[in-house]
């Protein structure tokens, strides 16, 4: 199998899946952003409050 034969196949499949754009209407990247953030401050925070020793 060359490296042609395998690649064609996913170019078609990439072109074909750009015409749609990729997001569902109903996720905001804003809100998605936001809670990622609000998720990674909490697990920082309770992290902190785990390492008592320094």
């Amino acid at each position: 199998m060359s490296f042609h034969s395998t690649a064609a196949p996913l170019v078609t499949l990439a072109a074909e899946g750009g015409e749609h754009g990729g997001n569902h209407e109903s996720l905001s990247p804003y809100l998605t952003g936001g809670a990622a953030l609000f998720i990674l401050l909490l697990l920082l925070w309770i992290t902190t409050r785990f390492n008592r020793d320094r």
